[in-house]
């Protein structure tokens, strides 16, 4: 695969307590509802933020390109972005999934990356894939970028049996994800399929596409392979 294709994966797990699966931040019972734990702050708001920079750091030493972390919309909820051209996008989430459960192990903390670990209003896990090629940076267009986005909804349910398992659990139309049996794309839209990001569209339609529907679990290999072989026929 050419380096041209460039991705980056938005890795979200839950860190979880080894023996019960208690997600870390539930040991009293249900928190208060999603709202103030996305990108927050201060105790009781964020659990685990130590495990995830020192993952961060394990990544940087092992050369892997992690270009950010954040505390995600539920509690004990985090992500990671991982940065790579070609197939090398794919080896470097494989590894720091490898490095994310090897640093948990060592704080005593499992880590859960089913997409949908609790049941009820809490957001599920997913891997927003974003991608580009060359044309899509250098030469990119409204009519361009809406093609490839049709050319992925054609063929919606191979993409979805690519994405990764227990998918449809966390695919509902609801919490920023678009139904499992729908295909849709729009401009800064995160109830979409597709996320046009809005940096492509005021950058003259130079940029990338966000794939929205990989789940937690999903193989980049697979994820990758799906995209490339479906946006070059």
């Amino acid at each position: 695969l050419s380096d041209e294709w460039w991705f980056g994966f938005e890795q979200e797990y839950f860190f979880t307590n080894p023996e019960d699966g208690t997600i870390l931040g539930w040991e009293d019972g249900t928190p208060r509802p999603q709202g103030d734990y996305y990108c927050g702050v201060g105790a009781g708001d964020v659990y685990g933020r130590e495990i995830s920079q020192a993952h961060m750091d394990a990544c940087i030493d092992a050369g892997i390109k992690i270009t950010g972390t954040n505390a995600e919309v539920a509690l004990g909820q985090w992500e990671y972005q991982c940065f790579g051209k070609g197939l090398k996008a794919a080896d470097d989430l494989w590894m720091s999934r490898y490095l994310l459960h090897l640093v948990a192990e060592e704080f005593g903390v499992a880590v859960n990356t089913h997409p949908k670990p609790q049941e009820g209003d809490w957001n599920g896990s997913g891997m927003h894939t974003n991608f580009s090629n060359d044309e899509m940076r250098n030469n990119g267009s409204e009519e361009l970028m809406s093609s490839l986005c049709e050319k992925l909804g054609a063929v919606h349910e191979e993409g979805i049996s690519n994405y990764g398992s227990d998918n449809e659990k966390r695919l509902t139309g609801n919490h920023e994800t678009q139904s499992i049996d729908t295909f849709s794309y729009g401009v800064s839209d995160r109830g979409a399929s597709i996320r046009i990001p809005i940096y492509t569209v005021e950058n003259n339609w130079n940029g990338y596409l966000e794939d929205r529907r990989p789940a937690s679990n999903a193989d980049p290999y697979k994820i990758i392979s799906h995209i490339v072989g479906t946006l070059t026929k």
